[in-house]
């Protein structure tokens, strides 16, 4: 049986060292959360997945990591200061801060009074100061979003890398958001990890794109061990500003179908936002006006007849912490043992397991049998196949049931035949199966390199 509620993924999490609370010894601040030992590796390895699939590949896309701050004329011109907001409310009541469309039945989710004030725009982005006096008029934002780089850096790596359309730009990196009302776990936070691609074709050919996109971004979720039905795409009902056609796709969570990445035809509302004297329509000011952009974010297109215009833009945007609770998420499954045991098992493919193999000594006052676990462990890490862990609790038991909670693929016991025998050999578990056999010492670390291939 997988997970059936948050609280579940939040109590493994907390007790193996996934994730922890941020400030927690202060009381914690809401909305932000720091990744353990586990979480982080866990993070990287999806993270990992992503940028291989997105970059190593494919030949069309680059990478490219820019500023958490940004020109606040960048947030202006991209439609952020006018647009990028919530409709907030208060109880006047308890004094809770509710997003208005986060209520039901009007009535405040804390108290249950229906004694609420009208909703009225909150700004979303958060806002710092620049420099040694703080007078208001220098200041800049944290991105809301890694995507306004790629398109203020679109023509640099146009240049610096000769490309042709269409071509993509990917990256990831934390964003800024000053939500509301943060919620479930890692799912909506103040400060994230985002994963997005955006990706530059000729006008006219946007929607192929976009279909294209929906059904590799799709699929690279299945390969990483996500059940086909579990996943749909839900289209947007009503589109942003920017959006000629948007979709989700959608994870059935605990609590219903949740977005987990999105999929958007941005059309050339950006890159012609950022261009200069491209006049664009001042969301703010109501008038038509000329952006303060030195540079024309344009394309001359050799293949025909040297027209030049601006690209189109197909966006893939996935939140990593969010994809880390999905996969988690998923991989959590409850079984019942032959025994009448239970067990908790993390069921996550081998690429993305935080620990690849544990090596468990069965006597830890055993010098011997400790020599043979350090030198296996030493050796393998040599191997490449990503974190090996030296279990030492003293209880082989035990130490199985913290392997399998917390993902990892196979178990090396080393025992008193492994020290006695010749050749050496060690038990090898497997962390679904639970099916043990012997193997040689020798032949270990070809057998875990092809394992993890």
């Amino acid at each position: 049986m997988s997970a059936t509620s948050m609280e579940q993924l939040v109590s493994l999490c907390k007790r193996r060292g996934f994730v922890f609370q941020d400030s927690e010894i202060y009381g914690g601040l809401k909305g932000t959360y720091d990744f353990g030992p586990l979480g982080i590796e866990l993070k990287k390895n999806i993270r990992d997945a992503w940028w291989r699939a997105m970059v190593y590949e494919r030949d069309d896309i680059e990478g490219l990591e820019c500023s958490h701050l940004s020109h606040h004329l960048v947030w202006k011109y991209s439609g952020h200061e006018s647009t990028f907001s919530d409709p907030l409310c208060d109880c006047k009541k308890c004094k809770a801060r509710i997003r208005a469309d986060h209520i039901q039945d009007g009535k405040c989710p804390e108290c249950g009074s229906t004694d609420l004030t009208e909703p009225r725009p909150f700004m979303l982005m958060m806002k710092t100061n620049i420099g040694p006096v703080d007078d208001g008029s220098s200041f800049a934002y944290l991105r809301p979003e890694t995507a306004q780089g790629s398109y203020l850096n679109f023509k640099n790596v146009l240049v610096s890398t000769a490309r042709k359309l269409p071509f993509g730009i990917c990256q990831h990196g934390k964003s800024f958001r000053n939500e509301i009302t943060p919620r479930n776990f890692l799912f909506r936070q103040r400060e994230f990890e985002q994963a997005e691609m955006q990706y530059f074709v000729k006008p006219g050919t946007d929607i192929e794109w976009w279909n294209k996109w929906k059904e590799i971004r799709r699929q690279w979720w299945i390969d990483q061990g996500i059940p086909e039905n579990k996943l749909r795409f839900k289209d947007h009902e009503q589109l942003a500003h920017y959006a000629k056609c948007a979709t989700d796709i959608e994870y059935e969570f605990p609590w219903g179908f949740d977005e987990v990445e999105g999929i958007h035809d941005r059309q050339d509302f950006d890159l012609g936002s950022h261009t200069k004297n491209q006049s664009k329509f001042d969301i703010q000011a109501n008038v038509m006006k000329n952006t303060d952009s030195t540079t024309e974010l344009s394309y001359l297109d050799v293949f025909d007849g040297n027209k030049t215009y601006i690209p189109y833009v197909v966006e893939t945007a996935m939140g990593l912490d969010r994809a880390f609770v999905v996969l988690m998420m998923d991989a959590f499954t409850q079984e019942q043992l032959p025994n009448g045991t239970e067990r908790i098992v993390l069921k996550l493919k081998k690429h993305l397991a935080p620990v690849k193999v544990a090596v468990i000594p069965l006597k830890r006052n055993n010098p011997e049998i400790m020599k043979m676990a350090h030198d296996i462990k030493d050796s393998l890490l040599k191997t490449g196949i990503g974190r090996v862990m030296l279990e030492d609790s003293g209880n082989v038991g035990k130490a199985y049931r913290r392997h399998d909670e917390i993902g990892t693929p196979l178990c090396i016991t080393v025992d008193f035949d492994s020290i006695e025998q010749s050749p050496a050999t060690v038990t090898l578990r497997n962390r679904d199966t639970m099916e043990q056999e012997r193997i040689e010492v020798a032949k270990l670390a070809d057998y875990l390199k092809d394992f993890f291939r």
